[in-house]
C-alpha cells in the first residue's frame, strides 16, 4: 500500500456586515455558522456610504465584546472588495443571513458576482430564529434614539453604548 496523504481542508468562513450594531439576530447566524466551519471570521465593513451610527473601531469592539463566549470567531474590520478580504483571510465560504424575502434578491444578485469572480468560493444562507427575524440594526437604532429598551434586541454591551450614543 503506498502513502495516501488524507487531505483536510480548513472551512474557513466569513460572515460580512456593516454590524451597526450587532443584534441577537446577527449572533443567531453565528451560531448557527459556527456548526458549519472550523473557524469564522466576522468581517466588519467599513461603510462609509450607509453613515454608520458607530465607528468602525467601535462596530469592531462591540462584536467582540458580544461574542467573547463564542469558539472559533476572529472579529476584524475590512474596507475594500468582499472577495479580496476572503482570499486574504483564505476562506472559502461566505456567511449571509436573509431576514426576508426582500434581502433575498440583492443577496442573490451578491452571490451569483461573487461567484463569477472567486468560484471557489461558496455563499452559505442563513434564515435567522423566527424571533429575530424582523430585527435589524435600523429598527434597534430607532428603538434606542427614542428612548427604548434595546435588551431584547441586542446584547449588553451593545446596549450600553446605545445608550451612551443616544444620551439625552
Amino acid at each position: 500500500m503506498g502513502t495516501q496523504k488524507s487531505q483536510y481542508l480548513k472551512r474557513i468562513a466569513v460572515y460580512p456586515g456593516t454590524f451597526d450594531p450587532i443584534t441577537y439576530g446577527h449572533i443567531d447566524v453565528i451560531k448557527r455558522a459556527l456548526l458549519l466551519c472550523d473557524k469564522l471570521i466576522i468581517a466588519v465593513a467599513k461603510r462609509r456610504e450607509k453613515a454608520p451610527l458607530f465607528s468602525l473601531k467601535e462596530r469592531v469592539e462591540l462584536a467582540k465584546n458580544s461574542l467573547k463566549e463564542l469558539p472559533n470567531i476572529e472579529v476584524e474590520g475590512f474596507d475594500g472588495l468582499l472577495i479580496s478580504f476572503v482570499r486574504k483571510k483564505k476562506a472559502n465560504i461566505i456567511i449571509r443571513g436573509l431576514r426576508a424575502i426582500s434581502d433575498f434578491d440583492y443577496e442573490f444578485q451578491m452571490a451569483l458576482t461573487n461567484r463569477k469572480i472567486a468560484p471557489d468560493v461558496e455563499t452559505v444562507f442563513f434564515l435567522p430564529a423566527e424571533e429575530y427575524s424582523y430585527v435589524s440594526s435600523s429598527l434597534v437604532k430607532e428603538i434606542a434614539a427614542l428612548g427604548g429598551d434595546t435588551s431584547k434586541f441586542v446584547p449588553p454591551p451593545v446596549v450600553k453604548a446605545l445608550k451612551k450614543k443616544f444620551k439625552k
